[in-house]
């Protein structure tokens, strides 16, 4: 199990980004949690195995349709809890 911690830059939020990146994760089976951070990112925190983290990393390259990202930070970690599910706070 590996955890990531992402902040995601563009024009990301008021697209519907927070809800598609949370569809997304569940679909692909990680937990954790995705926000808006006032200075207009967006930062998630993905949790699962390397392989489903790396594919949720993926998608947030790309986004849903509107939005336009311009930068994923990425850094793992290991995972020291368990999430429920994967919120949005």
């Amino acid at each position: 199990m590996v955890r990531a911690h992402l902040l995601i830059s563009g024009v990301v939020q008021g697209v519907g980004y927070r809800w598609a990146c949370r569809r997304a994760a569940q679909s692909i089976g990680v937990t954790g949690w995705v926000r808006n951070l006032p200075d207009g990112r967006v930062e998630a925190v993905v949790q699962g195995h390397r392989e489903q983290v790396d594919r949720v990393i993926q998608w947030c390259q790309r986004g849903p349709e509107d939005a336009q990202v311009s930068d994923v930070a990425v850094s793992y970690e290991e995972a020291a809890e368990e999430f429920q599910g994967f919120g949005i706070r």
